[in-house]
């Protein structure tokens, strides 16, 4: 296709228009897809077959491929890009790691994805089989892997690509405390994002390239902190933060978001959204048009079969234990992540209590469950193992351990000295009350703290139970890596959560004052 004839899609594709267009790409791209092969609810939990043919359901593979399919139609100079987190959140990552994502993308033609914190949960070898299978790059520019040998020759900074006659440079990102996040080991050293894209930045203009693209697992924030903080930045993929831009109900700012002349886009999660951004660029690769929207992936998207079918192939050895039914609700029992890492929520105390409860017999006063660690919300009714594991995917183990109370307070600062940033470090509790206050500074804002409806004793000793990424220094607890008595092998919490559920059905939710904020 020449120049002239792609500059005149573009222009009939930018409701904003351009006199004349040098160089218009359609940008496609997904970020923290978490295992959602399958359609999601409302909820992003699992989505019924029954549901899904009434057209009650989101996402899912097969919506992408065939909304993928129908964007490069419209577009015919498009790439497909991921912002990372392709790893966790259904049994589908538990049976298959990431063999499973790595076919499926394969099949979308996925032109690069950057690594994403969960990319981690398994260390670096379950990573590098994921990289091995990919048929496209994977990037990550802010880490040293010089020391870690299965990745090392696996991960680039920033890659190179041709479309549509032109050279594009992308370049990775992820989260700088991707060690306090997952599980990277001790060869993989994080540094500051914003240096780390200025130097592949610079790299990819001294090689004549001058429309770069940065896939960044960073989060919201740090996306406009590295758009103001670098020059030669053209677009940021983002992730990380599920953030949904545009103009629909739930969207937290502009699609895209502009920073001087970088533009920010990113499209929530689960598969829910496929975003689609038309830029056009002039002959100095500066963005002279950018606009589009994240695209539902609702009933009205066809699923394409043959993907459904190989992912009902896929789902069949995860039937048996998904689909036990283990309890009831009287009502929904709400994990949004927009409410837990902010303040309490009934899945947060569902989920404290039933920790409680396994081990009150052990003399264990307080629960804490880090809010990042609970990623969905159950619908009313009938509750399966399957919906259980999507709160709860990680396979994290119950950890009982005894801290002083002085020990408590300085975690109880540390979980909501990220609070502005809505971080997964905010706990849920049991057996405990608190309250904090943003008005203060960061590790000053908590107080009115209550253990069995005392006042916490700094002196005094306190057994605690969580679950063993808390407790080996996960999500910023690294107070509670030298604790007494410490014991990280117990059973799965997502079991202990069913089990408490079943023990006490039909379940209904509770919010009842035990986080406050002044």
């Amino acid at each position: 296709m020449t120049l002239r004839l792609l500059s005149s899609v573009a222009a009939l594709a930018l409701s904003a228009g351009v006199a004349q267009a040098d160089y218009s790409l359609t940008i496609l791209h997904t970020n923290d897809f978490h295992a959602r092969f399958e359609p999601i609810s409302k909820y992003d939990s699992g989505c019924s077959a029954e549901d899904n043919t009434a057209g009650e359901c989101f996402g899912g593979s097969a919506r992408l491929v065939t909304a993928i399919a129908d964007a490069r139609a419209r577009s015919n100079n498009s790439i497909l890009v991921d912002g990372g987190d392709q790893f966790q959140g259904t049994l589908f990552y538990t049976y298959y790691k990431g063999k499973l994502a790595a076919e499926m993308m394969n099949k979308m033609g996925y032109d690069a994805m950057t690594v994403g914190n969960h990319e981690f949960d398994d260390g670096p070898e379950v990573l590098r089989g994921f990289t091995e299978a990919l048929d496209f790059p994977i990037l990550m520019s802010n880490a040293d892997i010089s020391g870690e040998p299965l990745l090392a020759d696996v991960i680039q900074k920033s890659v190179v690509i041709e479309q549509g006659g032109e050279k594009i440079g992308l370049i990775g990102l992820t989260p700088q405390n991707t060690d306090e996040l997952a599980s990277p080991g001790p060869n993989v050293i994080f540094t500051d994002p914003s240096d780390a894209v200025q130097g592949e930045v610079d790299k990819l203009t001294e090689q004549g390239v001058n429309k770069i693209i940065v896939l960044s697992h960073s989060g919201f924030g740090v996306d406009q902190e590295v758009a103001a903080n670098t020059t030669g930045v053209d677009v940021i993929v983002g992730g990380h933060t599920n953030t949904l831009l545009g103009d629909m109900d739930g969207a937290v700012g502009k699609y895209p978001t502009m920073v001087g002349d970088t533009a920010i886009v990113q499209a929530y999660a689960y598969g829910k959204f496929l975003g689609e951004l038309n830029v056009t660029f002039d002959d100095d690769g500066v963005i002279t048009a950018a606009e589009g929207a994240p695209l539902i992936m609702d009933g009205n998207v066809a699923e394409d079969s043959a993907t459904k079918d190989r992912v009902a192939e896929a789902a069949v050895p995860l039937d048996e234990i998904r689909n036990k039914v283990v309890a009831e609700t009287t009502e929904a029992i709400d994990g949004d992540r927009t409410v837990c890492r902010v303040q309490e929520c009934a899945m947060g105390n569902l989920i404290s209590d039933a920790m409680l409860a396994r081990v009150a017999d052990q003399g264990i006063q307080i629960a804490i469950q880090n809010s990042g660690g609970v990623r969905a919300s159950i619908d009313a009714g009938e509750v399966t193992m399957g919906e259980v594991l999507t709160v709860l995917p990680f396979q994290n183990t119950l950890s009982t351990f005894q801290v002083t109370g002085a020990v408590m307070l300085e975690a109880l600062e540390n979980a909501v000295s990220q609070h502005e940033e809505a971080s997964g470090r905010f706990v849920q509790v049991g057996g405990m009350t608190y309250a904090f206050d943003l008005s203060q500074p960061v590790g000053s804002r908590i107080s009115d703290v209550m253990v069995g409806g005392e006042p916490i004793d700094p002196a005094a000793t306190y057994g605690v139970v969580s679950n063993n990424f808390v407790r080996n220094g996960g999500d910023g607890f690294s107070m509670f890596r030298d604790a007494e008595n410490a014991y990280d092998f117990g059973p799965d919490v997502a079991d202990v959560l069913a089990e408490y559920m079943a023990a006490n059905a039909p379940v209904s939710p509770v919010v009842e004052g035990r986080i406050t904020q002044k």
